[in-house]
């Protein structure tokens, strides 16, 4: 058996190494975990650069990595507790996102000021506990390359929005969004998409 599945297989045992890892009642590592473990489990590319007011809350357990010559502004979280977060090359987290996996985002993506993408939902169906107790569901965000994603959006669990789409400021987008479109409001919607016949982006009634 190995060392995690021993880990998992001990409700004892896991909530210890739990604890080593964060501080009861917190969601951030602990800084021993920041600067001795968690370089050896996740990847930063080349040139990459997080910046010293971020909040990053990564964890040996889930993976993270940074592409080459991508930037995570100040202000920004990271948590990946409960799914991985991936983060292509050449892409801008802007001030203020924050981003809970699982997210994968690819290439030349940029996010401007205030977003938020979460992965996870807590489930609340049982009124007799406090939502906090309760389980958590997770659903894969995927950005895909080249996408501009627009000042305080949101992205709702599950959601792909597809190659160099164009999601504007304020829109909550709950729904896939299809490879070069460009989606506004909330719930978000196409308004307009790409029409390689005309090499045009054209108008969606």
């Amino acid at each position: 058996m190995s060392i995690v599945q021993t880990i998992k297989s001990s409700p004892a045992l896991k909530k210890f190494v739990h604890w080593c890892l964060i501080p009861k009642y917190q969601a951030r590592p602990r800084l021993w975990v920041k600067w001795f473990i968690n370089p050896f489990f996740h990847k930063k590319g080349k040139g990459s650069v997080i910046c010293r007011r971020t909040r990053v809350d990564v964890l040996p357990f889930q993976p993270f990595s940074l592409g080459d010559f991508s930037t995570v502004e100040d202000f920004a979280t990271i948590n990946n507790g409960v799914g991985p977060v991936h983060i292509g090359n050449n892409s801008r987290v802007g001030i203020g996102n924050v981003i809970i996996g699982p997210v994968t985002v690819g290439n030349n993506v940029i996010f401007a000021q205030n977003i938020v993408m979460s992965g996870l939902n807590h489930v609340y169906t049982d009124v007799t506990l406090p939502i906090h107790l309760q389980p958590v569901t997770t659903a894969t965000i995927t950005i895909e390359d080249d996408c501009w994603i627009g000042a305080n959006a949101v992205i709702t669990a599950g959601v792909t929005i597809g190659k160099h789409s164009v999601i504007a400021g304020g829109a909550v987008v709950t729904k896939n969004i299809p490879p070069f479109s460009v989606a506004v409001g909330n719930p978000a919607r196409v308004i307009k998409q790409y029409n390689p016949a005309s090499g045009e982006w054209e108008k969606v009634s």
